[in-house]
This record gives C-alpha cells, structure tokens and sequence, in this order.
C-alpha cells in the first residue's frame, strides 16, 4: 500500500495518499452547499441548547431561555381543558346523581365523562367493553350484587366493596365451609349438586336432595330459599346462569370450601366527587342500570351495598 499523495494524471487532483488494489481516493472538497448546511445544523443545536431544556444533569436538564418544558405545555394544555368543561362540571357538581337523567344535556356530559374515567381507572378488572372476567363483575348485564340503579352504583363506587379504612364500604362475609370445618367434604358435594340443580346444569338427583336441605340450613339465609339471592348482603343469585367465578363443579366447590373475598377500590378516595358522579352515570347507562327503586324498597334494602 502506498502512502504518498499524487497528482492523479486523469483528473488533475490530489489523491489522499492511500491505495488499495490499486484503487485511490481523490482528495475532492466537499460541495459548498453540504458544508452550509452542515454549519447551519451546528449553529441550530447550539441555539435550541440555549432556548430550550436539552442538556441533561443530575437531576433535571438545562431550563433553557426561553422557559419552555413539554411538561409545563401539557399542565397548560389540561388546565384549559378543564376551564372549558369548569361549567358543566359545575353543574354536574350540583346536580344529585339520581336527578342526572332528568337533564339530557347534563346525562350525556356524565356519560361521556364516565366513559373516559371508566377506560383510565376501571378497564383493567372490568374489561375495555366492561364485560368483565372471572372475578370482576360484567356491568352490561342486570345481575347486580347490591342493586344497579345509580344511586346504588354511586354508593358503589364511592365507598367500595371490602375496602380497608372506609367504614362505609360495601362489606359482606361468606363462610369457608370447607376450610373452617362447617361442612365435610361429601356435604359440600351435596351442596353443589343442589346448586347446579337450581341453576339448571344438572338433574335432581339423590347428591341434590341431600345438598338442598344442607343449603336450607346454611346458605338461604343470604342466597334464600330458592337461590334468589339477596342484594341487602350482597349475596348473587345462583338460580341463573350468570357466574363471578364459574358455574362448573370444581369452581362451586371451592367456592363453598374456601369462599370468595373479592376487593374493590373505594375511588371517593381517589377520584374527585364529579369523575364518580359520571362514572355512576355511565356504569348505568351500559345496558344493565335498573330505575331507582321506590320509596319503600329502598328503606327496606338501606343496609345493602357494590356493582355486580
């Protein structure tokens, strides 16, 4: 390899002193217009490095000049957002939950705000089509736990089911009849045999008769006498063919065995009074909300309490 630079005879200019194969390179000047450009994207990062945050440090970047921060053009962005919807959340504010439907205008904005609530804080347990899954509760369907009109979803949704530190939540017990030594074994079979029976999955039979009268001593006093449930304890019905955990044997069995102890967040804790109110109203809108019960119902089942 030769490391001499020449005059190259063909084009008259200077090689870069190197050759391979016998193969040189001319030592060409870059065209004027690259160079210019290439100054001026210099010159731009050094400017956008004064104007804007761009060097990293320790703990946050230069602030640059000009004061700007994606962070700071966001919080502005979000704030006129909520300056343009203050009204209608005023009125929404002032406007009792159970009154909403009487106001299209104010129905329709709580919808559309729940529905966006509901996508950010709910869509992991319930589902993005709020069908649900095995443990959380399939709000499109009228099988409500504690009662689906929206005053009920409301209380729901403020205070819970289960929540630790919320006096008010949604609370219900259902024994482990299994692991606390209520039942055997073979009784617990019986029981789930009645149950498949009412639900109608299997025909009557002498397991079935025998788990009847176990479940007329144990279990309808919340599920009552013929599976129907009780929304007062949170009790679901287990005479449809709508199930929390499944309806097939293996699933019954551990349920009355172990029991089930489902959580639920108290969101009045977490969300502010207006976003609970729209998800209320948007939970109820989803094809399975009830009419607000009368007077007298609603005195009679003022223990009760969740969604679904």
């Amino acid at each position: 390899m030769a490391n001499d630079k020449r005059i190259d005879e063909a084009t008259g200019v200077e090689t870069v002193g190197h050759e391979w194969d016998g193969i040189e390179e001319l030592n060409n000047p870059l065209p004027r217009w690259w160079l210019w450009t290439f100054y001026a994207c210099i010159a731009f990062a050094i400017g956008y490095c004064v104007v804007y945050p761009a060097i990293p440090g320790l703990h946050s970047a230069t602030a640059g000049t000009f004061g700007w921060s994606s962070r700071g053009a966001l919080a502005s962005e979000m704030k006129a957002a909520d300056d343009s919807h203050a009204a209608i959340r005023a009125e929404i504010a002032a406007t009792p939950v159970e009154q909403l439907a009487g106001n299209e205008k104010l129905l329709r904005a709580s919808i559309e705000g729940g529905r966006a609530a509901f996508k950010v804080n709910c869509v992991q347990c319930h589902g993005a089509g709020a069908a649900g899954a095995k443990g959380y509760p399939n709000l499109n369907d009228d099988d409500w736990l504690w009662g689906g009109d929206v005053a009920t979803i409301h209380q729901t949704l403020l205070h819970g089911v289960r929540q630790p530190g919320d006096d008010a939540t949604r609370m219900s017990q259902m024994p482990a009849f299994g692991r606390d030594g209520i039942l055997t074994a073979a009784q617990i079979q019986d029981v789930v045999s009645h149950v498949r029976v009412i639900s109608g999955q299997e025909k009557a039979s002498g397991s079935s008769q025998r788990g009847a009268a176990i479940f007329a001593q144990n279990c309808a006093v919340c599920h009552g006498a013929n599976g129907e449930g009780s929304r007062a304890v949170g009790a679901p019905k287990l005479n449809d063919a709508i199930w929390l955990y499944g309806g097939d044997r293996a699933t019954i069995t551990e349920t009355v065995t172990n029991a089930r102890y489902g959580v639920m967040p108290a969101w009045g804790s977490r969300l502010d009074p207006v976003t609970v109110k729209m998800l209320a109203a948007y939970v109820h809108s989803l094809g399975g909300g009830e009419a607000a019960p009368a007077p007298a119902a609603a005195a009679a089942a003022a223990p009760a309490a969740t969604a679904k």
